[in-house]
């Protein structure tokens, strides 16, 4: 009997410490998910295995007991670990909303800070492009007033030479002003007094068209002083502009390769940059050809006036010949 009752009490206490020990290992098994999901729960299931343990077995509570505390420490290092992972990745997202609506209203695209904002390449295509279109208005207003004045000049001259019947007194009626009409009045009277003696009218007549050709031709390179520039302003300047806008896309792409990025935000500005090389190439381009053409029309013109002053010219000088002519076969006749 007491064989047995040995047994039996053995048996139980067999049976006792095999429970105890069970408790531990499932309590870890729910501690360990409790911690992953919620990291505050874990502390409060550590603290449940110490009343399961009795006070008769002694050695069994000193080997579990550390391995109930350790998930507990762990669970909250590893809950206060992961919380300021999780709050720096949460964190920077408001600070970087604000830079990203802050930054296009930081970059004013207005035409100065763009060109402020350029390449020194693309700089100098813009102010050579400015300098270019400034003499194309001073071409402008320098050679309206030229051409003006010198019409006016002519007109008035020939106005007063309509009724005169010979060089000498066209002269007299211009007085001393200088002019193209009074340098074919010198150029006729020139050559009739070099020719004096001779003959032959006809060599005479072709020796004052000469000079007046002449006088023509000064006149012409004169009054078309300042054109050459307009023809090659407004030839050339739509490529120039187009030369910096190459240029400025051209570093755009290396800044895009540089960035890592295809925000138009990032590409907008130097793109921007790029074609206001282009607008100002445009911009000096169509005044310049739009004046060239007009001055081509006013100087045609003008120059179909001087061929007037050289005709009257003409008809002066040959009157006189025909009128010295005509006196010398009348005192021959006397």
């Amino acid at each position: 009997m007491k064989i047995t009752s040995f047994q039996a009490s053995l048996a139980a206490a067999v049976l006792l410490t095999a429970t105890w020990l069970a408790v531990p290992v499932s309590a870890q098994t729910q501690t360990q998910p409790a911690a992953q999901a919620r990291p505050a729960a874990p502390a409060p299931v550590a603290a449940q295995p110490a009343p399961v343990a009795p006070a008769a077995v002694a050695q069994p509570v000193a080997a579990p007991a550390p391995s109930t505390a350790a998930p507990a420490a762990a669970a909250p290092v590893a809950a206060t670990s992961g919380a300021p992972a999780t709050e720096a990745a949460v964190a920077p997202a408001p600070e970087a909303a604000p830079k990203a609506g802050i930054a296009p209203a930081m970059k004013e695209l207005s035409p100065w800070v763009m060109f402020m904002s350029a390449d020194i390449i693309v700089k100098a295509v813009m102010i050579g492009l400015a300098f270019a279109s400034l003499v194309t208005w001073t071409v402008f207003i320098a050679k309206s007033i030229e051409l003006s004045v010198a019409s006016a000049k002519l007109r008035s001259a020939l106005k007063k030479i309509a009724e005169v019947r010979s060089l000498a007194e066209a002269q007299m009626a211009l007085g001393t002003k200088q002019g193209i009409l009074p340098s074919f009045l010198a150029a006729a009277l020139r050559e009739a007094r070099m020719s004096a003696g001779l003959s032959s009218d006809s060599g005479i007549k072709e020796r004052a068209a000469s000079s007046f050709a002449e006088i023509v031709r000064a006149e012409q390179r004169r009054i078309r002083i300042g054109m050459g520039f307009l023809a090659t302003i407004g030839s050339t300047s739509p490529f120039v502009g187009l030369f910096g806008t190459v240029w400025g896309i051209m570093n755009s792409f290396i800044g895009i390769s540089k960035s890592q990025t295809t925000n138009l935000a990032v590409v907008a500005p130097g793109i921007a940059e790029a074609l206001l090389a282009t607008a100002i190439g445009l911009v000096a381009a169509i005044p310049a050809v739009i004046i060239y053409n007009h001055f081509s029309r006013v100087t045609k013109g003008y120059l179909e006036l001087v061929s007037r002053a050289s005709g009257a010219a003409a008809r002066l000088l040959s009157r006189d010949l025909d009128r010295s002519h005509g006196g010398a076969h009348s005192r021959a006749a006397e």
